[in-house]
């Protein structure tokens, strides 16, 4: 009875480690924006970080839902306001061991947000170069491209390669036609098996060659429904359709998940469809600040511009600091 009872609880011991020994890459529904974060082994990563409007969605989801304790690596690909919006939010949210980007010096009130920030943390800010390697718990991160000096600020992207073991996941940000020949050129491995599409899917992005020498099985796009742009292009759809590989995307799927055992990739999604971003719940009582969800400022309580805000778009902060956090600048009529 006692070897028995042994012999389960070693099989019990062994399902657990390896249970536990998973890469999650969960592509945020965030509207047409980017917003990536993954978990391996228990630590975490989070590429981008939405627009502004993603700010208070990305708050309660790493404090309320996901519980995040740490976030060993914040990753701001570029310095768009689509990729860079919600990393403030991050920073505000919980303790970063790093935060990587291609600039130091960025004319955004995001940017300065996220420097202050990481600043006030004491969490270092890094330009990765081509070819370091950090690890993600016991994934292999490589950055296969950083172009500060880019001439557009897309090719600044820093494109990453996740590595579990036979499994391997390629985040390509914005970085353009220019970035991905850059890329080949480099001689660093590029065949994964779930490509990120970059750039939403714009046909500025994920040439053929590129495509031949990644190889992909899955493809992932984060774009919104309906957006202005057309994203995904129909060249990019086309040409993955000849690369032979699956592919979803957040405006059809809502969040989309990846989940890797170091040997095969499962993918599972929310059929959220670009659902509504909650609001961080603030006691209305407790506000000392209030911001408008539309033009993105924050405002003292008795500001006429509050008067005349539709309530709709009303959003409550604790302090200034909080709403500088989610992205939002000081009103000019009650704080010039």
């Amino acid at each position: 009875m006692k070897r028995r009872i042994l012999v389960f609880l070693l099989v019990f011991l062994i399902w657990m480690v390896e249970a536990q020994a998973e890469l999650e890459v969960r592509f945020l529904d965030v509207g047409e924006a980017d917003c990536t974060i993954l978990t391996c082994d228990g630590e975490t990563m989070i590429v981008d970080g939405g627009a502004p409007a993603t700010s208070d969605y990305l708050y309660s989801l790493i404090r309320n839902t996901l519980k995040l304790q740490e976030v060993r690596y914040l990753v701001s690909t570029h310095p768009h306001d689509d990729h860079i919006g919600g990393i403030p939010a991050v920073l505000n949210a919980v303790p970063v061991g790093a935060v990587l980007t291609p600039v130091l010096d960025w004319e955004s009130s995001a940017f300065y947000a996220m420097m202050q920030y990481a600043e006030r943390q004491g969490a270092p800010v890094l330009v990765p170069s081509e070819g370091d390697q950090f690890t993600l718990g016991n994934a292999v991160v490589t950055v296969l491209h950083c172009w500060p000096d880019a001439w557009t600020t897309n090719d600044m992207c820093i494109v990453l390669r996740v590595e579990y073991g036979q499994t391997s996941f390629l985040l390509m940000g914005d970085a353009e036609y220019t970035s991905e020949y850059m890329i080949l050129d480099s001689g660093l491995p590029v065949q994964s098996t779930v490509l990120k599409v970059g750039h939403h899917g714009s046909s500025t992005s994920t040439t053929r060659e590129f495509l031949e020498a990644v190889q992909p099985s899955i493809a992932v796009i984060s774009c919104g429904k309906d957006n202005v742009h057309g994203h995904p292009h129909q060249e990019v759809l086309d040409n993955l359709e000849s690369a032979h590989a699956a592919v979803y995307r957040t405006d059809q799927l809502g969040t989309i998940t990846a989940r890797s055992d170091g040997e095969s990739v499962w993918m599972t999604w929310e059929q959220a469809g670009n659902r509504a971003i909650p609001e961080t719940e603030t006691d209305v009582s407790e506000a000392a600040y209030i911001g408008n969800k539309r033009s993105r400022k924050y405002h003292e309580p008795d500001c006429p511009s509050v008067k005349e805000m539709n309530p709709d778009n009303a959003v409550y902060f604790e302090s200034a600091a909080d709403a500088a956090a989610m992205g939002y600048v000081p009103c000019g009529r009650c704080k010039p």
